[in-house]
């Protein structure tokens, strides 16, 4: 029989588990599905097992707080599934997951979607070469098993993700053999104006001045202003090659580079609904439009964290818990005056928590080149299309990210445009000479996430329905 809930929520970081501790206190019945083996989103990663050791120590207080939220989580009384895979969410709030090879449909009154966010796509030349991984790749294996490269890294890119990373490398015995900053000239300049309300929270920018402060007490060879940069190799990394200001190129040995450009919510399943998305320009990427409470265009379906607007995990979690109350409000199991006096304090604590957020944004903006790759750059890994293949294409009429992708197949592999979509659209933008948020992006649609026949054969719907009739 078709299991129901009051909420279901997708993703166990520090939003999702924030908003089942709510929901729980305010007697709803609430169920947790997540992909990862254990609670903690990737901010708080491996955070139960990993907070007590040394990793956790070199990994730093805001990582280890993460434990205390995972342990009031799991005394919630919420219904927690890790290993879970939401492949599709039906707009009546059935939502499809396989979980150990088994598919399964769950009815939930509404949907939290608390998916965080995912590295900024940026192809480059050589980006599919063994030897080149994320940053937040690297810090996944440095939190889960603490791997350090035996090798010093390149790091290329901007950002606190980079500062943090370089920091926690250099800490747990790791060696950087360059940074490739390309955070363009005048970043003071831009954040400027957003000085005053930075200040507020000059414990956060004290942080990144301490990891500013390491590198250079370790020596570590900053190149600032790096405009491109590749990757060479005969099939693995050998070689990197970045472009200073003045245009002049350079090349080193490497062995390891790993890259990044900041984050941007992840909206696939937003998308996939059909919700209302806006365009943000500061972030360069598409957010969910939402309500006071985190919820969506669509009536019984929320968003918090991180995938409705890149705020940090402690504002995530306080998003969580607005979600809950605006959850539980549109349930009728609050009252409005309750909720309002609920919400109150959480709502100027998140105002001020994302008082530092445009100042980053102006200090770390995405390279303007970063979406316009030459020709020869591979865009969609899936399908292995070139830049040059989608110019082609979109040389054909005015098309849009959807024809496109009936032309070349980009966005159509494993990952459902998720690393492709971005790029795509901007070269549209390009060849079209019209904004990017004109141009739009792809129409997603289930599944969600790849699933084998064997899954799907294993959904029994009929029993599922003739369960729900007998009631």
């Amino acid at each position: 029989m078709i299991r129901e809930f009051d909420a279901l929520i997708v993703g166990a970081g520090p939003a999702g588990m924030s908003a089942a501790i709510r929901l729980r206190a305010l007697g709803r019945d609430v169920l947790v599905v997540d992909e990862q083996p254990a609670p903690g989103g990737q901010i708080w990663r491996a955070v139960e097992t990993v907070a007590a050791t040394a990793t956790g120590a070199l990994l730093g207080d805001e990582y280890r707080a993460g434990a205390t939220l995972a342990e009031a989580f799991r005394r919630s009384g919420a219904v927690y599934e890790p290993g879970t895979q939401v492949w599709q969410i039906e707009p009546d709030w059935h939502v499809y997951m396989t979980r150990a090879g088994k598919a399964e449909a769950v009815r939930a009154r509404q949907v939290l979607l608390a998916t965080g966010a995912q590295e900024r796509p940026m192809p480059f030349p050589g980006w599919t070469l063994p030897g080149v991984l994320t940053v937040g790749a690297a810090q996944i294996l440095l939190k889960t098993s603490r791997q350090v490269p035996a090798q010093p890294v390149w790091i290329a890119g901007s950002g606190p993700l980079v500062l943090l990373y370089m920091a926690q490398l250099l800490r747990a015995g790791g060696k950087i053999a360059g940074w490739l900053d390309t955070a363009p000239p005048g970043a003071w300049r831009r954040a400027l104006p957003y000085l005053g309300d930075a200040l507020r929270r000059a414990g956060e920018v004290g942080k990144g001045l301490r990891w500013l402060r390491e590198l250079r007490a370790a020596g570590v060879r900053r190149i600032k202003g790096v405009r491109e940069f590749r990757a060479l190799g005969d099939g693995r990394l050998q070689q990197i090659e970045y472009t200073l200001p003045g245009g002049g190129k350079q090349r080193a040995d490497a062995q390891v580079l790993l890259v990044h450009e900041g984050v941007v919510p992840s909206i696939h399943m937003t998308r996939a609904l059909e919700c209302e998305h806006a365009w943000n320009e500061q972030q360069s990427c598409l957010a969910p439009v939402l309500n006071e409470w985190g919820r969506t265009s669509r009536p019984g379906l929320y968003v918090a964290g991180d995938g409705a607007g890149i705020g940090g995990a402690t504002a995530a979690c306080v998003r969580g818990e607005i979600a809950a109350l605006g959850m539980a409000l549109d349930a009728g199991a609050l009252d409005a005056a309750k909720a309002d006096a609920a919400a109150a304090p959480l709502r100027a604590s998140l105002a001020d928590m994302l008082r530092l957020r445009p100042m980053l944004d102006a200090l770390y903006p995405p390279r303007p080149n970063i979406y316009s790759p030459a020709d020869d750059t591979i865009v969609c890994r899936c399908e292995e299309l070139t830049a040059g293949d989608i110019r082609k294409a979109a040389d054909l009429g005015q098309p849009g990210p959807n024809q496109i992708k009936s032309f070349t197949r980009a966005g159509m592999g494993p990952c459902q445009g998720r690393q492709c979509g971005y790029t795509i659209a901007h070269i549209l933008a390009e060849k079209q000479r019209r904004p990017v948020a004109d141009v739009g992006f792809y129409r997603v649609r289930p599944p969600l996430k790849p699933l084998t026949l064997g899954e799907l054969a294993s959904l029994d719907l009929e029993e599922d329905i003739k369960g729900a009739a007998a009631k």
